[in-house]
């Protein structure tokens, strides 16, 4: 039976929880997540434990969030002029927005205030600042 290496391809299930047990994403009612090991195509943490498991094993694992996302930054806290947005976009505190920079790259933020000029959005990851438990099961390896 082969093992999950660098260079290979995995098909495995798994459901994501929070410190807490707060379930963020699970793929078990969807289709696999499938993905090379070792290409950066998921989280560091989240690579390195699917490393030497079996197909049909399971595996119960924590990342912490050096390891995930990262911890919250300060710097990724940024005020942005209302003229940026719409004309008709409603601004809900609490809500995510997501959209293309000026360069084309594909950005999500949470809307933390509204002033008179501007809008303050948190451009860190959702998960960025968690530890992270993942439940998995290897389905295939190729």
């Amino acid at each position: 039976m082969s093992t999950a290496q660098d260079g290979n391809t995995v098909s495995i299930h798994y459901t994501g929880a929070l410190s807490d047990g707060t379930e963020f994403d699970s793929s078990r009612e969807r289709e696999p997540l499938t993905f090379t090991v070792g290409s950066g195509q998921v989280i560091p943490g989240f690579n390195s434990n699917v490393i030497g498991m079996k197909e049909g094993e399971t595996k119960t694992f924590v990342i912490p969030f050096a390891e995930a996302y990262g911890d919250k930054t300060d710097e990724a806290i940024q005020e942005v002029p209302k003229t940026s947005f719409p004309e008709d976009f409603e601004i809900r505190i609490g809500g995510m927005i997501s959209g293309t920079t000026g360069n084309g790259q594909p950005f999500t933020a949470k809307i933390l205030s509204e002033g008179t000029e501007a809008v303050t959005l948190d451009f860190n990851h959702p998960l960025a600042g968690e530890d992270l438990t993942f439940d998995v099961e290897v389905v295939s390896i190729s």
